[in-house]
């Protein structure tokens, strides 16, 4: 059976991207799923001397270690000032000095979502331009407009929204 892992590019307890990214895993059939939670790795701010003094932390490891076990990812970033949250892209900072192509070509599904009608359209275009650069193999991606208008009780209620990401997520699944 084949394994993917899905979370948030955010720590807050209540991410509305860990609430996506953990919908879409759920509309994956005949997978085993996984979903991750950044604040169960937390890292030191990321610095050279801090590696060159202490090492790579091993919740870096044990993060990257996640990803290549896993068959496929499914990932939802939240946009801070139109940019990774700092705590994403400080565990992708770590990973990237354990491996530049950290992603491991694994197929990945990579969402945002946001409160506004952009729906963190910003930070996806980032990571879809960096992320190829860094091992990700994008097969599809997904931006989630006006979360709290369209999402509730752990599903998407504008049906517009939802087949448009059930269309991803079968491209997603069919990628594995």
């Amino acid at each position: 059976m084949k394994k993917i892992i899905a979370f948030a590019g955010s720590n807050s307890k209540v991410s509305i991207n860990k609430q996506l990214a953990t919908y879409a895993a759920s509309l994956v059939e005949d997978v085993e799923t996984t979903i991750l939670d950044l604040n169960d790795f937390e890292l030191p701010v990321y610095g050279i001397d801090l590696e060159e003094d202490k090492g790579i932390p091993d919740n870096a490891q044990k993060f990257l270690d996640n990803i290549k076990s896993s068959d496929g990812i499914i990932l939802s970033l939240a946009e801070h000032n139109g940019a990774y949250a700092t705590v994403f892209k400080n565990i992708f900072d770590w990973m990237s000095r354990i491996d530049g192509k950290l992603w491991s070509e694994n197929p990945m599904l990579l969402m945002a979502t946001s409160p506004g009608a952009r729906g963190g359209a910003t930070v996806l275009e980032i990571a879809k331009g960096r992320f190829p650069y860094m091992g990700g193999n994008i097969v599809a991606d997904f931006s989630f407009p006006s979360f709290f208008d369209n999402f509730s009780d752990g599903k998407i209620t504008n049906e517009d929204l939802n087949t448009a990401l059930k269309e991803k997520v079968n491209v997603f699944k069919d990628s594995l």
